[in-house]
């Protein structure tokens, strides 16, 4: 296996081509080489969801896909849900509900919603629990979180 490859895939809307080692992890490339800091390093190991992207529009834990398994792919990060600058309705709603305490974990949330929102636009209650069962937050208690989950998805 070569040491690096070139990677060519599209990042948030645009096309991006870059040299990349062969082991660099997603959300390595997406922090250290593209400087997209909004996915988060949490447990590097795909337990607390922090690093939730999406990947030609299904969730991803970017701390555990290698970024060659993206080549030829699209990949949304936080910073690709409101191209325009404006909040998205999720976003948004975590803001009316001040769902975001110290804010490390509201990126994998957002992006968990966004799926959610894109598969199912009016989820019930348990398929709401179930797409955010892969994201963990250690301040809220996840009240304030759920609040503002299901005013967006409403």
């Amino acid at each position: 296996m070569p040491s690096e490859l070139l990677l060519s895939l599209r990042v948030n809307g645009e096309p991006v081509r870059r040299l990349v080692p062969a082991s660099r992890s997603l959300l390595e490339f997406l922090r250290e080489d593209l400087d997209l800091t909004g996915s988060k390093h949490g447990c590097d190991v795909g337990d607390c969801g922090a690093c939730t992207v999406l990947v030609d529009g299904l969730p991803r834990l970017a701390c555990i896909t290698l970024a060659a398994d993206v080549e030829d792919h699209e990949v949304t990060t936080i910073e690709g849900v409101s191209p325009d600058g404006q909040l998205s309705p999720i976003q948004a709603a975590f803001d009316r509900h001040v769902a975001a305490q110290c804010g490390y974990c509201t990126p994998g949330f957002v992006m968990a919603l966004t799926h959610l929102r894109a598969e199912r636009p009016h989820p019930s209650e348990d398929e709401l629990r179930t797409a955010l069962g892969s994201n963990i937050c250690r301040c809220t208690g996840y009240t304030k979180i759920l609040a503002a989950a299901r005013e967006a998805l409403k």
